[in-house]
């Protein structure tokens, strides 16, 4: 029993104590289910002599949920040996536990999530520890799951159907005065020992303590899914749940369907509708794909992967950012608030200023919500200098350029301020397109020259994309690793290329959106097709959101660059509508207040009627199919980043598939870019592409590579 221990003290209370050997976080695998299984036997043998029982854990967090390793496995033909186990050693055990009639109670030290918040709710009372570093709450839904250790069971039984939705369906995420507000724990303490004084004083007081479900009489709060308020909101919750999933997740659908059916039932038939569904997720494609990319693939990068091993780590302690417009300002605030002094410097001490307060907005809204105090915002605010001297930038580990995407003005700057870096210092741009090899001519050094290719709002967005060029060193690319963990964004390696990975496949979703509209479909159909497919945004919203006056200066210097090389450019077909929009019409964006969209001053933005007397043509929604739509969108994508893969410009399909969800907002039900044609099947897809390319052009052409993968009968891996 070493992944548990049983301690029963001289007050006869029991403390069961997880540590789970070699892990370094407590998880619900068959060695944890054996044992506390165990544990279980042995409390209900000795139940007459006890008082109570603990829950506690030996490691940083309290528990981290079920064993992924052991789910992605699992297939069809084991679905029903599946249910078994879970109702043997997952849901059963905690029924037991539960209904000992002895008072249990978890006292929680550090993160509880999935399974770990599911062996809490199986407790008669919950006390956390007041700290940041716990987080309470049922993420399963993020990985096309759904709690299957009986959470939707007892937290509809304890919130409510409504209430319990929140943390069912989003996996919302709280910290304990949070958690203590929402009743989801019943109080907290300053230390572990407290934890415990309090946990022993409570068993003591509360002998014959019972779940609220198990009392005679229980109602179910806000009432069953009959009771007139609870059925309005159920006659409409499904439509508004398929406009958010747009039918490409099946985990929030199964989530309600448990929660609104165990509802009208018995707890232990609950918990069996809850272990059919969760084995039907388990065994889909979907939740196979997202726990492969969000969790493993996810997991390699954090812990080093693309990283050189070479190299000892790093840390970069002053930062220098040039140009305070929104990019740089949220870099700013990124490298501040994980307690890194920086330098924000503009042509005008005004534009400075104006940059800094962009982190004081969103500090100030912290302090609102209470997720830090004053004199913490005060402290992330005196680490951002904002000059317009480069004489302030003496002594930065680190410079990131992040000034207009012009690469005169990118030289400009560099020569300028690299001399103010400390010895073996790191010059970074910020570019999206411009390749790094060329602007490193600008550099003295440059081996200390790469990519740091940020995503806006910086604030938000996880991804950096790092870019190595030429002449990069593996010292420089495993310290610019290292820096982009330190600010907790998620990086990919990437070797250079015009346009790099994120942003040559960014092109080809919004140009394919275009395209579109060029041929002349209407917009609505272009923009909801990319919606179905999982999209997060459409294709003209997003020309909207870059502008069409930076995607037209990037395709002028895409096209000037190539062509001082003596290569031919080749025009995509989405060009002459951009240039329409743009240069014809002055619709320049959802900046300019005009693009693909209208915004009406305090309204919702509509796509400009205009669009429909320039570019649809009635007759064309004859020749396509939503399905086509769909598959263009999120074909092209997959072909490009083959093709990144096949030109050595992606080094790995971790970064790939992460690159493409984190960067790009590629659908993430399909685990990403890579994943996506590993699911459909290599041979599937290329005859699939073959029929794209002979229907809507050469672009959707099968990559050598991708040829070569479908002829071995061989996956992306």
């Amino acid at each position: 029993m070493t992944a548990i221990t049983y301690k029963k003290d001289q007050d006869n209370i029991v403390t069961l104590t997880m540590d789970m050997p070699n892990q370094s976080a407590n998880t619900m695998n068959e060695d944890f289910r054996e044992a506390f299984t165990t544990c279980i036997e042995k409390l209900e043998t000795e139940k007459q002599e006890i008082a109570g029982v603990i829950i506690a854990s030996a490691k940083k967090t309290f528990f981290a949920g079920g064993d992924l390793n052991e789910l992605i496995k699992v297939t069809r033909q084991e679905a029903d040996a599946f249910q078994q186990m879970l109702r043997s050693k997952i849901t059963g055990p905690l029924r037991r536990l539960e209904t000992l009639g002895k008072p249990v109670v978890a006292v929680i030290n550090g993160a509880a999530l999935g399974g770990g918040w599911e062996l809490c709710l199986a407790c008669h009372h919950r006390i956390a520890l007041n700290s940041d570093k716990v987080q309470i709450g049922l993420p399963e839904v993020t990985l096309g799951l759904l709690p299957g250790g009986g959470g939707t069971v007892r937290m509809t039984r304890m919130l409510g159907l409504e209430k319990a939705f929140p943390y069912l369906m989003e996996g919302k995420k709280i910290r304990p005065a949070q958690a203590l507000t929402a009743g989801l724990i019943d109080s907290t303490a300053e230390s572990i020992e407290e934890m415990h004084a309090k946990a022993r004083q409570w068993i003591k007081e509360n002998p014959t303590a019972k779940q609220p479900w198990d009392e005679k009489g229980f109602k179910l709060p806000g009432g069953l899914p009959s009771h007139p308020k609870v059925a309005q909101m159920l006659a409409i919750a499904p439509a508004m749940l398929k406009n958010k999933t747009r039918g490409c997740y099946p985990a929030p659908e199964a989530i309600m369907s448990a929660a609104v059916e165990g509802a009208q039932v018995d707890f232990d038939t609950a918990q069996i509708i809850e272990n059919r569904y969760f084995t039907q997720l388990v065994i889909s494609q979907v939740a196979k794909n997202m726990v492969g990319t969000f969790w493993f693939q996810l997991n390699e990068i954090k812990a080093g992967f693309s990283r050189p091993k070479n190299v000892e780590k790093s840390e970069i302690k002053k930062v220098g950012v040039l140009g305070a417009g929104m990019m740089g300002s949220g870099i700013a605030y990124a490298c501040a608030i994980k307690g890194i002094d920086v330098v924000l410097k503009d042509t005008s001490q005004e534009n400075a200023d104006k940059g800094k307060s962009y982190s004081d907005k969103i500090l100030t809204k912290k302090v609102q919500r209470k997720h830090m105090t004053e004199d913490e915002k005060n402290s992330v605010m005196g680490r951002i200098k904002a000059t317009d001297n480069n004489q302030d930038l003496q002594g930065c580990d680190l410079i990131i350029e992040a000034v207009f995407e012009d690469s005169k003005l990118k030289a400009l700057v560099t020569k300028e301020t690299e001399p103010q870096l400390c010895n073996n210092g790191i010059f970074a741009s910020n570019t999206s397109t411009i390749p790094i090899t060329q602007l490193a001519e600008a550099a003295k050094n440059a081996t200390n020259f790469i990519g740091l290719h940020f995503f806006s709002p910086v604030d938000k967005m996880p991804l950096v994309e790092i870019i190595t060029g030429k002449n990069t060193s593996e010292e420089t690319l495993a310290r610019a690793f290292d820096f982009v963990l330190q600010i907790n964004k998620t990086p990919i390696v990437v070797n250079d290329s015009r346009g790099f990975f994120t942003s040559r496949v960014f092109g080809t979703f919004v140009n394919e959106g275009v395209a579109m509209l060029s041929e002349g479909h209407a917009p609505s159909s272009i923009e909801n097709a990319a919606l179905l497919a999982g999209m997060p945004v459409g294709p003209l919203a997003l020309c909207d959101e870059v502008s069409l006056n930076l995607i037209t200066h990037i395709r002028d210097q895409t096209k000037a660059d190539i062509e001082s090389t003596g290569t031919a450019y080749q025009p995509h077909p989405a060009e002459a509508v951009i240039d329409k929009l743009f240069k014809d019409c002055g619709r320049a964006g959802k900046a300019g207040g005009a693009g693909f969209y209208e915004y009406p001053a305090g309204g919702k933005k509509y796509l400009w009627p205009g669009l429909t007397e320039l570019f649809v043509k009635p007759e064309v929604r004859d020749t396509s199919s939503l399905q086509d739509l769909k598959d263009r969108i999120l074909f092209i994508q997959a072909i490009e980043t083959v093709r990144c893969l096949e030109e050595n410009v992606l080094r790995t399909v971790q970064d790939a598939n992460i690159g493409s969800i984190f960067g790009i907002g590629f659908a993430p039900w399909t685990g990403g870019a890579i994943q996506f044609i590993n699911q459909y099947g290599v041979p599937d897809f290329v005859d699939r592409a073959h029929q794209l390319a002979e229907k809507y052009g050469a672009r959707f052409t099968p990559p050598s590579f991708l040829l070569e993968k479908s002829g071995k009968g061989e996956s992306f891996s």
